[in-house]
């Protein structure tokens, strides 16, 4: 395997020099970066002219100047790596470096959401091929799918963003939500569960009431304005953590392996035993700290499940430590929607989505908490994202949809079947693996197309990520910034590609990636 990844990255590195080179010579001859110059009335333009084209080399002719911007790069054995200066005379590496950390903070969330949510849709379109909630699923992901990403943002921009905070204004839930949510909320529940008619019925009344009844909480208790109920918060948070529980069981284990289902329930127990000590020393915390304890959080689920064991003691370990640190992190946003009040008001004004920026300007002067800077980067990613998320998801859950059926007519399926097995058992552990393989290409090429800028997304929004380089870059005929934004997505999806071929073996044991 080492041998096949040795020479794939050098075939990939060949490549990647090919295609710097063409890109270099057609970025240098797309324009004339001393355009604005020529044109200037300044006194001492002839001087500046000079200096920008000794400062980018413009007297040396294109081919011949892609080999100095390359000498750069191989300065980084010699610890003096660079890209060379921009058309203003900064380093392109502190522009790159600044643009590429935006970028990440966007995608990561992105392709997070993306990827769980498009499975989940195509895993549970897959077993309920030709229902009404396949036909409406895949009508909508073909809807997202076909929408151009500038009017998808545009459309969140004006009619969730703009809004949502003309909404808070003066809030109120209107009749229709009563009646239409807990309606939409519960078909889509009883499409999901499958089944009989009378299930699918009993599933569809328990959702409609349990949405309804939320609806009421949210209308009665002004819960969008102030989304905590101080001490009592802990019951809200028992209640999700508890179905977590028991949701993440009946996947990993299936309720009836009681070791796994006792260990989930413990894990949640010492979860709301450490709720309020943890919300005692929150003040005091900050991204590292926040880290470590989720280390920490999924180590004792770990010892937890090794405690109960059972016949399978993997299993009560890997249970108990999905439920604790999904725990974990319902007792931190319980956390942060303690401070949501206070950020709305006195730093957002009342209108607490963003629209524009991925920061709140001069935000360390307002406040240097940490739950409120953690709430001020949410607030600016949720309208990207949601952007990014729906149409990333409307591919994942085709794709996820058709590998899982393909898979599920496989002969070593109905074997399992023909064995005894249960559905949760056959799909979790026999096809589910197997059918991420396809999924697996497509998400690595996505993470390295990303990576290089969701050009127009960033734009709508406002971002200053790689997008926005690459489009000023473009516009200002600047070589070495585009190249700059070229190495990073270039090297993004060569090493995105090389994780996606070790990831194949371990997906499918069967795959043995040999030279």
């Amino acid at each position: 395997m080492l041998t096949f990844l040795s020479r794939r990255l050098l075939a990939s590195i060949i490549v990647l020099l090919l295609a710097s080179y063409l890109v270099y010579i057609l970025s240098a001859n797309a324009g004339d970066p001393l355009e604005a110059l020529r044109t200037s009335t300044a006194r001492n333009k002839e001087a500046l002219i000079e200096q920008r084209i000794q400062q980018l080399g413009l007297n040396v002719p294109a081919p011949l100047r892609y080999f100095l911007w390359l000498g750069g790069i191989l300065k980084v054995f010699i610890g003096r790596f660079t890209l060379g200066d921009n058309i203003s005379g900064t380093p392109v590496t502190a522009d790159v470096s600044a643009a590429v950390l935006v970028t990440i903070e966007l995608i990561i969330a992105s392709v997070v959401l993306a990827i769980v949510f498009g499975i989940l849709i195509g895993i549970t379109t897959a077993l309920r091929q030709y229902s009404g909630y396949d036909y409406t699923v895949t009508f909508l992901a073909f809807l997202f799918f076909s929408l151009p990403s500038f009017f998808l943002a545009v459309v969140l921009k004006a009619y969730v963003g703009i809004t949502f905070n003309n909404y808070l204004t003066d809030p109120h839930v209107a009749w229709w939500a009563y009646v239409f949510i807990p309606l939409i909320i519960g078909a889509a529940a009883a499409g999901v569960a499958g089944g009989t008619a009378r299930f699918r019925w009993l599933t569809f009344a328990i959702a409609t009431a349990a949405t309804l009844a939320v609806v009421a909480f949210v209308a009665a208790t002004d819960w969008l304005v102030t989304p905590t109920l101080g001490a009592a918060d802990i019951v809200l948070v028992a209640i999700i953590a508890t179905a977590i529980a028991l949701l993440v069981t009946m996947l990993n284990t299936g309720l009836q392996n009681r070791k796994a289902l006792y260990s989930a329930l413990t894990a949640v127990a010492v979860g709301l035993v450490l709720y309020f000590p943890f919300m005692a020393i929150s003040g005091s915390l900050n991204l590292w700290t926040l880290l470590l304890l989720g280390l920490v959080t999924i180590a004792v689920g770990l010892v937890i499940g090794y405690l109960y064991g059972g016949f399978d003691r993997r299993q009560s370990m890997r249970n108990a430590a999905i439920v604790a640190f999904t725990t974990g992190l319902v007792i931190v946003v319980s956390r942060f929607l303690r401070s949501w009040h206070d950020y709305s008001q006195y730093v957002a004004n009342g209108r607490p989505i963003a629209t524009v920026g991925s920061a709140t300007p001069n935000l360390n002067d307002i406040s240097t908490s940490f739950w409120i800077h953690g709430l001020d980067s949410f607030t600016h990613l949720l309208l990207p994202t949601i952007s990014l998320c729906l149409i990333s998801i409307a591919g994942y859950s085709r794709y996820m949809r058709a590998n899982l059926l393909d898979v599920m007519n496989s002969d070593y399926i109905r074997t399992a079947r023909a064995k005894g097995l249960n559905q949760r058992t056959v799909v979790m552990r026999h096809a589910f693996r197997n059918s991420l393989i396809p999924l697996t290409t497509i998400v690595a090429f996505d993470l390295g197309a990303l990576l290089g800028g969701a050009v127009v997304t960033e734009n709508v929004f406002a971002w200053s990520g790689m997008g926005k380089l690459f489009t000023d870059a473009l516009h200002a005929v600047d070589v070495n910034s585009l190249m700059g934004y070229f190495v990073v997505a270039g090297v993004a999806v060569v090493v995105f590609n090389l994780l996606a071929d070790a990831a194949y073996s371990a997906l499918d044991p069967r795959i043995r990636i040999a030279a």
